[in-house]
Protein backbone atom coordinates (compact mmCIF):
# COMPACT_ATOMS: atom_id res chain seq x y z
CA UNK A 1 0.00 0.00 0.00
CA UNK A 2 2.76 2.40 0.63
CA UNK A 3 4.17 1.20 -2.52
CA UNK A 4 1.19 2.15 -4.20
CA UNK A 5 1.04 5.87 -2.66
CA UNK A 6 4.40 6.58 -3.39
CA UNK A 7 3.44 6.64 -6.70
CA UNK A 8 1.93 9.91 -9.07
CA UNK A 9 -1.51 10.17 -8.99
CA UNK A 10 -1.94 9.12 -12.82
CA UNK A 11 -0.05 5.56 -12.07
CA UNK A 12 -2.26 4.81 -9.26
CA UNK A 13 -5.49 6.14 -10.56
CA UNK A 14 -4.32 4.01 -13.94
CA UNK A 15 -3.89 1.25 -11.18
CA UNK A 16 -6.82 1.07 -9.81
CA UNK A 17 -9.07 1.77 -13.26
CA UNK A 18 -7.52 -1.13 -14.36
CA UNK A 19 -8.13 -3.56 -11.72
CA UNK A 20 -12.35 -2.07 -11.66
CA UNK A 21 -12.39 -3.32 -15.49
CA UNK A 22 -10.56 -6.42 -15.08
CA UNK A 23 -13.31 -7.63 -12.40
CA UNK A 24 -16.21 -8.10 -15.49
CA UNK A 25 -13.79 -9.10 -17.83
CA UNK A 26 -12.33 -12.13 -15.95
CA UNK A 27 -15.96 -12.51 -14.75
CA UNK A 28 -17.21 -12.65 -18.18
CA UNK A 29 -14.46 -15.15 -19.61
CA UNK A 30 -16.36 -17.24 -21.63
CA UNK A 31 -19.17 -14.60 -22.86
CA UNK A 32 -19.71 -15.47 -26.49
CA UNK A 33 -20.34 -12.15 -28.71
CA UNK A 34 -23.87 -10.86 -27.81
CA UNK A 35 -24.94 -7.78 -31.10
CA UNK A 36 -24.56 -8.17 -35.08
CA UNK A 37 -21.82 -5.32 -34.95
CA UNK A 38 -19.47 -7.42 -32.56
CA UNK A 39 -20.11 -10.65 -35.08
CA UNK A 40 -18.95 -8.25 -37.70
CA UNK A 41 -16.18 -6.65 -36.53
CA UNK A 42 -15.37 -10.11 -35.37
CA UNK A 43 -15.14 -11.29 -39.28
CA UNK A 44 -13.46 -8.79 -39.87
CA UNK A 45 -10.88 -9.59 -37.13
CA UNK A 46 -10.70 -12.97 -38.40
CA UNK A 47 -10.03 -12.70 -41.70
CA UNK A 48 -7.15 -10.04 -41.53
CA UNK A 49 -5.96 -12.49 -39.30
CA UNK A 50 -5.65 -15.16 -41.71
CA UNK A 51 -4.64 -13.30 -44.51
CA UNK A 52 -7.70 -12.66 -46.16
CA UNK A 53 -7.36 -9.09 -46.35
CA UNK A 54 -10.55 -6.86 -45.51
CA UNK A 55 -13.84 -9.47 -45.97
CA UNK A 56 -17.05 -10.51 -43.84
CA UNK A 57 -19.55 -13.31 -44.53
CA UNK A 58 -17.45 -15.79 -45.41
CA UNK A 59 -19.01 -18.92 -45.75
CA UNK A 60 -18.84 -19.92 -42.54
CA UNK A 61 -20.31 -16.91 -41.51
CA UNK A 62 -22.91 -16.21 -43.91
CA UNK A 63 -24.60 -19.49 -43.41
CA UNK A 64 -24.50 -19.01 -39.47
CA UNK A 65 -26.04 -15.51 -40.31
CA UNK A 66 -28.66 -16.86 -43.07
CA UNK A 67 -30.37 -18.18 -40.09
CA UNK A 68 -31.29 -14.74 -39.35
CA UNK A 69 -31.34 -12.53 -42.09
CA UNK A 70 -31.84 -13.77 -45.72
CA UNK A 71 -28.81 -13.24 -47.99
CA UNK A 72 -29.72 -15.39 -50.78
CA UNK A 73 -30.89 -12.82 -53.12
CA UNK A 74 -27.91 -10.09 -52.95
CA UNK A 75 -24.92 -12.99 -53.16
CA UNK A 76 -23.74 -13.63 -56.92
CA UNK A 77 -20.38 -13.99 -57.75
CA UNK A 78 -19.40 -14.97 -54.13
CA UNK A 79 -15.90 -15.93 -53.01
CA UNK A 80 -15.55 -18.09 -50.13
CA UNK A 81 -13.57 -16.13 -48.38
CA UNK A 82 -15.72 -13.77 -47.45
CA UNK A 83 -16.68 -10.23 -49.42
CA UNK A 84 -14.67 -7.05 -49.68
CA UNK A 85 -15.61 -4.11 -47.54
CA UNK A 86 -15.54 -0.80 -47.03
CA UNK A 87 -18.85 -0.54 -44.56
CA UNK A 88 -16.58 -0.75 -41.18
CA UNK A 89 -13.52 1.95 -40.76
CA UNK A 90 -10.47 -0.22 -40.50
CA UNK A 91 -8.21 0.40 -37.23
CA UNK A 92 -10.32 -1.38 -34.70
CA UNK A 93 -10.89 -4.51 -36.60
CA UNK A 94 -6.61 -4.13 -37.40
CA UNK A 95 -7.00 -3.93 -33.36
CA UNK A 96 -8.84 -7.16 -33.37
CA UNK A 97 -6.41 -8.85 -35.67
CA UNK A 98 -3.13 -8.01 -33.34
CA UNK A 99 -4.74 -9.73 -30.53
CA UNK A 100 -5.99 -12.80 -32.64
CA UNK A 101 -2.47 -13.09 -33.67
CA UNK A 102 -0.76 -13.17 -29.94
CA UNK A 103 -3.66 -15.00 -28.65
CA UNK A 104 -4.82 -17.72 -31.06
CA UNK A 105 -8.61 -17.99 -31.95
CA UNK A 106 -9.56 -19.97 -29.32
CA UNK A 107 -9.49 -17.64 -26.84
CA UNK A 108 -9.51 -14.78 -28.97
CA UNK A 109 -12.60 -12.57 -27.26
CA UNK A 110 -10.83 -12.72 -24.29
CA UNK A 111 -7.74 -11.61 -25.02
CA UNK A 112 -9.34 -9.19 -26.95
CA UNK A 113 -11.56 -7.78 -23.85
CA UNK A 114 -8.48 -8.27 -21.67
CA UNK A 115 -6.44 -6.01 -24.31
CA UNK A 116 -9.05 -2.96 -24.15
CA UNK A 117 -9.32 -3.18 -20.36
CA UNK A 118 -5.79 -2.52 -20.51
CA UNK A 119 -6.47 0.45 -23.18
CA UNK A 120 -10.15 1.81 -21.32
CA UNK A 121 -7.88 2.39 -17.93
CA UNK A 122 -5.95 4.88 -19.71
CA UNK A 123 -9.23 7.36 -19.64
CA UNK A 124 -8.22 8.20 -15.77
CA UNK A 125 -4.92 9.45 -15.95
CA UNK A 126 -6.03 11.43 -19.59
CA UNK A 127 -9.37 13.02 -17.63
CA UNK A 128 -7.13 13.59 -15.03
CA UNK A 129 -4.03 15.31 -17.67
CA UNK A 130 -7.43 17.09 -19.46
CA UNK A 131 -8.17 18.81 -16.16
CA UNK A 132 -4.74 20.00 -15.07
CA UNK A 133 -4.22 21.29 -18.90
CA UNK A 134 -7.51 23.04 -19.06
CA UNK A 135 -7.92 24.37 -15.59
CA UNK A 136 -4.10 24.34 -13.79
CA UNK A 137 -5.30 26.11 -10.58
CA UNK A 138 -8.05 23.10 -9.59
CA UNK A 139 -5.10 20.19 -8.90
CA UNK A 140 -8.25 18.55 -7.09
CA UNK A 141 -10.72 19.55 -9.86
CA UNK A 142 -8.27 17.18 -12.10
CA UNK A 143 -8.16 14.52 -9.83
CA UNK A 144 -11.90 14.27 -9.02
CA UNK A 145 -12.29 14.51 -12.99
CA UNK A 146 -9.46 10.98 -12.95
CA UNK A 147 -11.95 9.47 -10.01
CA UNK A 148 -15.05 9.70 -11.96
CA UNK A 149 -13.82 7.84 -15.23
CA UNK A 150 -11.79 5.39 -13.06
CA UNK A 151 -15.32 4.17 -11.64
CA UNK A 152 -17.46 5.73 -14.18
CA UNK A 153 -19.79 2.45 -14.80
CA UNK A 154 -20.29 1.94 -18.34
CA UNK A 155 -16.53 2.55 -19.04
CA UNK A 156 -16.16 -0.08 -16.37
CA UNK A 157 -18.16 -2.77 -18.29
CA UNK A 158 -17.25 -1.31 -22.07
CA UNK A 159 -14.46 -3.79 -22.72
CA UNK A 160 -16.71 -6.84 -22.51
CA UNK A 161 -18.30 -5.33 -26.12
CA UNK A 162 -16.13 -5.54 -29.56
CA UNK A 163 -16.80 -1.95 -30.38
CA UNK A 164 -14.84 1.08 -31.74
CA UNK A 165 -15.79 2.95 -28.41
CA UNK A 166 -12.62 1.13 -26.59
CA UNK A 167 -10.08 2.48 -29.24
CA UNK A 168 -12.05 6.23 -30.34
CA UNK A 169 -12.86 7.09 -26.77
CA UNK A 170 -9.03 7.28 -25.11
CA UNK A 171 -7.99 8.25 -28.99
CA UNK A 172 -9.88 11.30 -29.30
CA UNK A 173 -9.15 12.18 -25.30
CA UNK A 174 -5.45 11.55 -26.20
CA UNK A 175 -5.53 13.67 -29.02
CA UNK A 176 -7.33 16.49 -27.39
CA UNK A 177 -4.57 16.47 -24.64
CA UNK A 178 -1.81 16.68 -27.55
CA UNK A 179 -3.24 19.45 -28.67
CA UNK A 180 -3.50 21.43 -25.62
CA UNK A 181 0.19 20.33 -25.08
CA UNK A 182 1.11 21.21 -28.77
CA UNK A 183 -0.40 24.79 -28.91
CA UNK A 184 1.19 25.74 -25.59
CA UNK A 185 4.73 23.92 -26.48
CA UNK A 186 4.56 25.38 -30.24
CA UNK A 187 6.75 21.94 -31.40
CA UNK A 188 6.26 20.80 -34.52
CA UNK A 189 6.83 17.31 -33.31
CA UNK A 190 3.70 17.58 -31.06
CA UNK A 191 1.54 18.69 -33.75
CA UNK A 192 2.31 15.83 -35.51
CA UNK A 193 2.18 13.69 -32.87
CA UNK A 194 -1.89 15.08 -32.34
CA UNK A 195 -2.45 14.97 -35.96
CA UNK A 196 -1.47 11.37 -35.46
CA UNK A 197 -3.86 10.91 -33.16
CA UNK A 198 -6.52 12.65 -34.41
CA UNK A 199 -5.74 10.24 -37.88
CA UNK A 200 -6.44 6.98 -36.27
CA UNK A 201 -8.97 8.32 -34.36
CA UNK A 202 -10.40 9.00 -37.97
CA UNK A 203 -9.67 5.42 -38.89
CA UNK A 204 -11.30 4.32 -36.02
CA UNK A 205 -14.66 6.67 -35.94
CA UNK A 206 -14.78 8.52 -39.05
CA UNK A 207 -17.37 11.31 -37.50
CA UNK A 208 -14.78 12.95 -35.93
CA UNK A 209 -13.48 14.96 -38.60
CA UNK A 210 -15.80 17.57 -38.41
CA UNK A 211 -14.09 18.07 -35.06
CA UNK A 212 -10.42 17.77 -36.84
CA UNK A 213 -11.43 20.42 -39.79
CA UNK A 214 -12.10 22.87 -36.52
CA UNK A 215 -9.12 21.65 -34.73
CA UNK A 216 -6.67 22.94 -37.96
CA UNK A 217 -8.85 26.33 -38.24
CA UNK A 218 -8.21 26.49 -34.15
CA UNK A 219 -4.54 26.25 -34.37
CA UNK A 220 -4.31 28.51 -37.46
CA UNK A 221 -6.61 31.65 -36.33
CA UNK A 222 -7.10 31.05 -32.57
CA UNK A 223 -3.09 29.99 -32.00
CA UNK A 224 -1.64 31.60 -34.65
CA UNK A 225 0.46 28.64 -35.44
CA UNK A 226 0.10 28.18 -39.25
CA UNK A 227 3.00 25.75 -39.61
CA UNK A 228 1.52 23.55 -36.86
CA UNK A 229 -1.71 23.81 -38.85
CA UNK A 230 -0.26 22.35 -41.84
CA UNK A 231 1.88 19.67 -40.03
CA UNK A 232 -1.58 18.71 -37.76
CA UNK A 233 -3.46 18.43 -41.39
CA UNK A 234 -0.64 16.73 -42.76
CA UNK A 235 0.06 14.58 -39.87
CA UNK A 236 -3.86 13.37 -40.60
CA UNK A 237 -4.25 13.12 -44.41
CA UNK A 238 -0.99 10.86 -44.56
CA UNK A 239 -3.02 8.14 -42.31
CA UNK A 240 -6.33 8.24 -43.59
CA UNK A 241 -5.89 8.66 -47.41
CA UNK A 242 -4.29 5.54 -47.87
CA UNK A 243 -7.61 3.81 -46.65
CA UNK A 244 -9.54 6.36 -48.83
CA UNK A 245 -7.53 5.34 -51.69
CA UNK A 246 -8.32 1.52 -51.16
CA UNK A 247 -11.73 2.05 -50.72
CA UNK A 248 -11.93 4.27 -54.38
CA UNK A 249 -10.41 1.65 -56.03
CA UNK A 250 -13.06 -1.12 -54.44
CA UNK A 251 -15.79 0.95 -55.52
CA UNK A 252 -14.34 2.84 -58.85
CA UNK A 253 -15.16 5.90 -57.13
CA UNK A 254 -14.32 8.54 -54.92
CA UNK A 255 -14.94 6.81 -51.09
CA UNK A 256 -14.50 7.95 -47.73
CA UNK A 257 -13.37 6.13 -44.82
CA UNK A 258 -16.48 3.72 -44.40
CA UNK A 259 -19.27 3.39 -46.43
CA UNK A 260 -22.17 3.50 -43.72
CA UNK A 261 -23.49 7.18 -44.24
CA UNK A 262 -26.27 5.77 -46.60
CA UNK A 263 -27.19 2.75 -44.46
CA UNK A 264 -27.55 5.42 -41.57
CA UNK A 265 -29.49 7.77 -42.88
CA UNK A 266 -31.72 5.35 -44.24
CA UNK A 267 -32.37 3.95 -40.45
CA UNK A 268 -32.68 7.69 -39.04
CA UNK A 269 -35.27 9.61 -41.85
CA UNK A 270 -37.36 6.20 -42.29
CA UNK A 271 -40.65 7.39 -42.32
CA UNK A 272 -41.38 4.58 -38.67
CA UNK A 273 -37.64 5.95 -38.07
CA UNK A 274 -37.27 7.73 -34.56
CA UNK A 275 -33.64 9.57 -35.37
CA UNK A 276 -31.68 6.92 -33.27
CA UNK A 277 -31.35 3.05 -34.06
CA UNK A 278 -34.27 0.63 -34.44
CA UNK A 279 -33.61 -3.30 -34.94
CA UNK A 280 -36.28 -4.01 -37.24
CA UNK A 281 -35.68 -1.31 -39.77
CA UNK A 282 -32.10 -1.66 -39.11
CA UNK A 283 -32.16 -5.08 -40.94
CA UNK A 284 -33.98 -3.39 -43.91
CA UNK A 285 -30.58 -3.08 -45.70
CA UNK A 286 -28.46 -5.69 -43.58
CA UNK A 287 -28.80 -8.16 -46.85
CA UNK A 288 -27.22 -6.03 -49.24
CA UNK A 289 -23.16 -7.26 -48.91
CA UNK A 290 -22.00 -5.12 -51.81
CA UNK A 291 -21.34 -1.72 -49.89
CA UNK A 292 -22.23 0.17 -52.77
CA UNK A 293 -25.26 -0.72 -53.45
CA UNK A 294 -26.40 -0.87 -50.37
CA UNK A 295 -24.73 2.94 -49.81
CA UNK A 296 -26.70 3.98 -53.03
CA UNK A 297 -30.07 2.36 -51.85
CA UNK A 298 -29.60 3.80 -48.73
CA UNK A 299 -28.72 7.82 -49.95
CA UNK A 300 -32.08 7.45 -52.64
CA UNK A 301 -34.47 6.31 -49.89
CA UNK A 302 -33.22 8.68 -46.93
CA UNK A 303 -33.34 11.45 -50.08
CA UNK A 304 -37.19 9.93 -50.73
CA UNK A 305 -38.05 10.06 -47.02
CA UNK A 306 -37.01 13.87 -46.73
CA UNK A 307 -39.03 14.81 -50.11
CA UNK A 308 -41.78 13.05 -49.16
CA UNK A 309 -42.09 14.80 -45.65
CA UNK A 310 -39.95 17.29 -45.29
CA UNK A 311 -41.22 18.54 -41.77
CA UNK A 312 -39.88 15.82 -40.05
CA UNK A 313 -36.01 17.29 -40.75
CA UNK A 314 -36.16 19.84 -37.79
CA UNK A 315 -38.41 17.51 -35.16
CA UNK A 316 -35.63 14.37 -35.90
CA UNK A 317 -32.79 16.56 -35.20
CA UNK A 318 -34.22 17.68 -32.11
CA UNK A 319 -35.13 14.19 -31.31
CA UNK A 320 -31.66 12.77 -31.76
CA UNK A 321 -30.05 15.67 -29.24
CA UNK A 322 -32.66 14.39 -26.88
CA UNK A 323 -31.51 10.48 -27.44
CA UNK A 324 -27.40 12.03 -27.98
CA UNK A 325 -27.94 13.64 -24.27
CA UNK A 326 -30.18 10.21 -23.45
CA UNK A 327 -29.90 7.99 -20.02
CA UNK A 328 -27.48 4.95 -20.46
CA UNK A 329 -29.99 2.47 -20.02
CA UNK A 330 -30.29 0.86 -23.37
CA UNK A 331 -27.83 -2.08 -22.21
CA UNK A 332 -28.94 -3.36 -18.89
CA UNK A 333 -32.66 -2.93 -20.86
CA UNK A 334 -31.64 -5.43 -23.31
CA UNK A 335 -29.30 -7.79 -21.07
CA UNK A 336 -31.73 -7.98 -18.76
CA UNK A 337 -34.81 -8.60 -20.58
CA UNK A 338 -33.59 -10.86 -22.71
CA UNK A 339 -32.55 -13.59 -19.85
CA UNK A 340 -28.51 -12.64 -19.20
CA UNK A 341 -28.70 -12.37 -15.77
CA UNK A 342 -31.39 -13.96 -14.77
CA UNK A 343 -34.56 -12.73 -12.43
CA UNK A 344 -33.12 -10.28 -9.92
CA UNK A 345 -35.26 -8.95 -7.15
CA UNK A 346 -36.66 -5.51 -7.73
CA UNK A 347 -35.01 -2.94 -5.32
CA UNK A 348 -31.31 -4.25 -6.42
CA UNK A 349 -32.38 -4.25 -9.51
CA UNK A 350 -33.21 -0.54 -9.23
CA UNK A 351 -30.19 0.12 -7.68
CA UNK A 352 -28.33 -1.38 -11.12
CA UNK A 353 -30.45 1.07 -13.18
CA UNK A 354 -29.67 3.98 -10.70
CA UNK A 355 -25.90 2.82 -10.75
CA UNK A 356 -25.68 2.97 -14.86
CA UNK A 357 -27.75 6.13 -15.26
CA UNK A 358 -27.41 8.44 -12.64
CA UNK A 359 -23.15 8.96 -12.94
CA UNK A 360 -24.01 10.70 -16.63
CA UNK A 361 -26.83 12.61 -15.24
CA UNK A 362 -24.05 14.39 -12.25
CA UNK A 363 -21.60 14.83 -14.50
CA UNK A 364 -23.92 16.74 -17.16
CA UNK A 365 -25.16 18.88 -15.01
CA UNK A 366 -22.32 19.88 -13.10
CA UNK A 367 -20.23 20.28 -16.76
CA UNK A 368 -22.37 22.56 -18.08
CA UNK A 369 -22.50 24.90 -14.67
CA UNK A 370 -18.30 25.06 -15.87
CA UNK A 371 -19.42 25.52 -19.28
CA UNK A 372 -21.63 28.72 -18.70
CA UNK A 373 -19.64 30.43 -15.83
CA UNK A 374 -16.16 30.11 -16.49
CA UNK A 375 -13.43 32.18 -17.66
CA UNK A 376 -12.90 31.71 -21.41
CA UNK A 377 -9.85 30.66 -22.94
CA UNK A 378 -8.21 29.20 -26.40
CA UNK A 379 -7.93 26.08 -24.80
CA UNK A 380 -11.28 25.59 -23.68
CA UNK A 381 -12.70 27.34 -27.02
CA UNK A 382 -10.93 23.61 -28.10
CA UNK A 383 -13.03 21.40 -25.87
CA UNK A 384 -16.39 23.73 -26.93
CA UNK A 385 -15.14 23.06 -30.75
CA UNK A 386 -14.84 19.14 -29.98
CA UNK A 387 -18.49 19.43 -28.20
CA UNK A 388 -19.89 20.97 -31.42
CA UNK A 389 -17.94 19.47 -33.67
CA UNK A 390 -18.67 15.60 -32.69
CA UNK A 391 -22.29 16.93 -31.81
CA UNK A 392 -23.16 18.21 -34.95
CA UNK A 393 -22.93 14.82 -37.26
CA UNK A 394 -24.86 13.11 -34.68
CA UNK A 395 -28.11 15.65 -34.69
CA UNK A 396 -27.96 15.54 -38.89
CA UNK A 397 -27.32 11.91 -38.68
CA UNK A 398 -28.06 9.49 -36.44
CA UNK A 399 -27.93 9.70 -32.49
CA UNK A 400 -28.14 7.15 -30.15
CA UNK A 401 -26.74 7.91 -25.81
CA UNK A 402 -23.63 5.97 -25.77
CA UNK A 403 -22.13 8.33 -28.66
CA UNK A 404 -22.12 10.72 -25.48
CA UNK A 405 -19.62 8.54 -24.08
CA UNK A 406 -16.81 10.26 -26.29
CA UNK A 407 -17.13 13.25 -24.49
CA UNK A 408 -17.25 11.87 -20.68
CA UNK A 409 -13.73 12.47 -19.88
CA UNK A 410 -14.35 16.14 -21.07
CA UNK A 411 -17.28 16.53 -18.76
CA UNK A 412 -15.19 14.92 -16.19
CA UNK A 413 -12.57 17.51 -16.17
CA UNK A 414 -15.35 20.39 -16.49
CA UNK A 415 -17.32 18.74 -13.90
CA UNK A 416 -13.94 18.54 -11.32
CA UNK A 417 -13.54 21.87 -11.92
CA UNK A 418 -16.95 22.65 -11.12
CA UNK A 419 -16.37 21.00 -7.42
CA UNK A 420 -13.04 22.50 -7.13
CA UNK A 421 -13.51 26.01 -7.67
CA UNK A 422 -17.15 26.30 -6.99
CA UNK A 423 -16.99 29.21 -5.10
CA UNK A 424 -15.23 31.29 -8.04
CA UNK A 425 -17.62 30.62 -10.04
CA UNK A 426 -20.63 31.33 -7.87
CA UNK A 427 -19.17 34.80 -7.75
CA UNK A 428 -19.77 34.61 -11.19
CA UNK A 429 -22.55 33.88 -11.34
CA UNK A 430 -23.41 36.84 -9.22
CA UNK A 431 -21.67 39.35 -11.19
CA UNK A 432 -22.85 38.23 -14.98
CA UNK A 433 -25.98 37.14 -14.32
CA UNK A 434 -26.20 36.45 -18.34
CA UNK A 435 -24.16 33.60 -17.49
CA UNK A 436 -26.00 32.37 -14.49
CA UNK A 437 -29.21 31.94 -16.46
CA UNK A 438 -27.71 30.48 -19.73
CA UNK A 439 -26.43 27.81 -17.17
CA UNK A 440 -29.94 27.13 -15.69
CA UNK A 441 -31.23 26.93 -19.64
CA UNK A 442 -29.19 24.22 -19.89
CA UNK A 443 -29.43 22.30 -17.12
CA UNK A 444 -33.05 22.66 -17.32
CA UNK A 445 -33.34 21.69 -21.08
CA UNK A 446 -31.08 18.03 -19.72
CA UNK A 447 -33.29 17.84 -16.51
CA UNK A 448 -36.51 17.84 -19.55
CA UNK A 449 -34.67 15.86 -21.61
CA UNK A 450 -34.09 12.77 -18.92
CA UNK A 451 -37.71 13.88 -17.30
CA UNK A 452 -39.52 12.91 -20.88
CA UNK A 453 -37.35 9.84 -21.65
CA UNK A 454 -38.70 8.16 -18.45
CA UNK A 455 -42.14 9.17 -19.40
CA UNK A 456 -41.75 7.62 -23.08
CA UNK A 457 -40.42 4.64 -21.70
CA UNK A 458 -42.54 4.71 -18.90
CA UNK A 459 -44.34 1.15 -19.86
CA UNK A 460 -41.14 -0.35 -20.93
CA UNK A 461 -39.25 0.52 -17.91
CA UNK A 462 -42.45 -1.00 -15.35
CA UNK A 463 -42.07 -4.30 -17.66
CA UNK A 464 -38.41 -4.17 -17.11
CA UNK A 465 -39.07 -3.67 -13.11
CA UNK A 466 -42.07 -5.98 -13.02
CA UNK A 467 -41.40 -9.72 -12.14
CA UNK A 468 -40.92 -11.11 -15.51
CA UNK A 469 -38.82 -8.50 -16.78
CA UNK A 470 -36.11 -10.45 -17.25
CA UNK A 471 -37.71 -12.50 -19.88
CA UNK A 472 -39.11 -9.53 -21.19
CA UNK A 473 -37.51 -9.44 -24.28
CA UNK A 474 -36.44 -6.36 -25.57
CA UNK A 475 -34.51 -5.63 -29.19
CA UNK A 476 -31.40 -3.71 -28.58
Amino acid sequence: MNRLRALPFAARIYLVALALRLIPVLLAIDLPIGLDDMFQYDMLGRSLAAGNGFRWYAQEDLDLARQYVDFDFVVGDYDPRGILTSFRAPLYPAFLTGVYLLSGLTWRLFAARLAQAFIGATLAPLAYALGKRLFPEAERGAQWAGWAMAVYPMLLIYPLALATENLFIPLVAAATLALLHAADSGRGRDYALAGALLGLATLTRSVILGFVGLAILWVWFSRRERRGALLLAAAVFVLVTPWVVRNSLLHGKLSGVESSMGYNLYLSYHPEGSGSFQYGISLDLLPYLDDAQREAIGMQSAIGFIRDDPGRVAPLALQRLGYFFGLEKRAISYFYSNGFFGAIPQAPLIGLFLLFTVPFVVLATLSVAALALMQSNANRWLVLLLIGGYLLPHVLILAEPRFHLTLVPLLAAFAGYTLADWPRLRQRAQTNRWRLVLALVLVALLWSNWGMELWRDADKLAALFGPEGWQAGFSY
